[in-house]
């Protein structure tokens, strides 16, 4: 098929060099000029595994194209738009104006029979006025509409769009039905289920699935809370809670809080849907409280470990994307830790193995390290934020000597205690309570004020 996709950022990008890897002809679309010559040169502007190499691939084939005129949809029988629906500055709705001005410029160029597909995460009711603002423009066009959400992981996104759990696909004629299940008619063989719905259940689903899996990570952090308080261990709690498969073990690591480009605007946008409804959506709304809350709780945490001060110390930070294999930045939980141990006077150090570019652009005064072991010279204290592989194997007695302190925070609980309390750190970790003796480990009962973390070993 001939398919164009309006957008050549992350998910556009991922969808259109997959597509193209399928046999279909693809032309992404965007008016970044400058973006569309890198990509066009084979210059892959965002990093996730294997991308570059099907982009790579494709142009050689001739299946995938790059364009920055919207002339080039003409023609193409299935037009996705894929633009960024970020949230409004100031309040928690997705702003939309990048959809809508998408669906303005194509209903010029599109030709009879189209199905123009919102593969933009969207709110309930933007599928059908993107319809609407086509027919407004080109009354007489005999087009279709449908609603294709995305379901991609950053880090492991050509596998999620190769091997999807589900396909969700909304639509409102047989048209759209038809000229979707071809898209994806490759998919076939894996015996991938494709679920068609009407539009608005297609939006919807999207915004539910990213609730509910922020709605667990959220819940299995507060339990990691509670198990630093009376003892336990939360990744046997979760461990115990995932062997029940109404539950099941995936979004149930306690850790620093959920960041990233989809569970801080999604469960936002999803709230306001509730409230413009007159059907409020109370426990999302406390997940995101909650998520806030605890991102903004680290600085304390770590500057308490220190004695209360964090003036004159050296602090190093070890990973700041919001998850692994991305260099992705948005709402990482790295982005309140640095600036709140700032303002308590620490001087940070930190490293990313794919990161600091973007997130040069975001923290200031820091000092920006080319390894771990440079990160943590002369630190009072090491963080480690995101749980990169490089960080998961690291030597501790050479860590322990360049230190001058003891603390180590581990907020992704990569290591056990034992692992670090034997080199004489100081080990916190998430949930982990006191290490039982049994484990080799030595624990400690002091009494720990609420939302304080026990600290083993040292």
């Amino acid at each position: 098929m001939k398919v164009a996709i309006l957008g050549a950022g992350y998910v556009g990008l991922v969808s259109g060099a997959c597509l193209a890897d399928f046999g279909h002809r693809v032309t992404c679309i965007d008016t970044d000029a400058e973006r569309v010559r890198q990509l066009k040169a084979g210059r892959i502007p965002i990093y996730e595994p294997g991308l570059e190499a099907i982009v790579a691939a494709n142009l050689e084939r001739g299946n995938l194209h790059f364009e920055s005129s919207l002339k080039m949809a003409a023609g193409c029988e299935v037009v996705f738009i894929a633009v960024g629906t970020p949230t409004e500055r100031g309040g928690g709705r997705a702003d939309l104006s990048q959809v809508y001005r998408a669906a303005a410029d194509i209903a010029e160029v599109i030709d009879a029979g189209t199905v123009v597909v919102c593969k933009s995460t969207v709110p309930v009711g933007t599928t059908r006025e993107v319809g609407r603002r086509i027919r407004a423009v080109r009354p007489d066009l005999d087009f279709h509409v449908a609603s294709n959400p995305e379901f991609l992981r950053e880090g492991a996104a050509i596998e999620d769009f190769k091997r999807p759990d589900r396909i969700i696909v909304g639509v409102d004629s047989d048209e759209a039905r038809e000229a979707l299940y071809e898209v994806y008619r490759p998919l076939s063989l894996n015996e991938t289920p494709i679920l068609f719905t009407g539009l608005e259940t297609a939006e919807l689903t999207k915004y539910a699935a990213n609730a509910f899996l922020a709605t667990k990570i959220t819940f299995i952090n507060e339990i990691a809370n509670l198990c630093e308080q009376v003892g336990a261990n939360v990744q046997d709690v979760a461990r115990g809670m995932g062997m029940d498969r109404r539950i099941g073990s995936k979004f149930l690591h306690a850790g620093a809080g959920y960041g990233g480009s989809c569970f801080p605007k999604d469960t936002m946008a999803l709230v306001e849907t509730g409230k413009d409804a007159g059907a409020p959506l109370s426990i999302v709304e406390a997940v995101i409280a909650a998520n806030d809350a605890r991102k903004a709780g680290w600085s304390e945490r770590v500057v308490a470990a220190l004695g209360g001060s964090a003036s004159g110390r050296t602090i190093a930070v070890l990973g700041l994307t919001f998850k692994p294999n991305t260099d992705d930045m948005r709402d990482a939980p790295s982005l309140v830790l640095v600036p709140d141990l700032q303002a308590r006077g620490a001087k940070v150090r930190v490293h990313d193995p794919k990161g600091m570019p973007n997130a040069q652009k975001m923290l200031g005064d820091v000092a920006w390290c080319e390894t771990p072991l440079d990160a943590v010279e002369g630190a009072d204290a090491v963080v480690i934020t995101t749980e990169w592989d490089i960080y998961r194997a690291m030597d501790m007695a050479e860590l322990r000597k360049t230190m001058r302190g003891d603390v180590f925070f581990d907020l992704r609980n990569i290591y056990k205690p034992r692992e670090v309390t034997r080199f004489g750190f100081r080990y916190f970790g998430v949930g982990v309570g006191r290490e039982p003796a049994s484990a080799g480990g030595s624990s400690t009962a002091e009494a720990v004020p609420p939302g304080r973390m026990r600290a083993v070993g040292g």
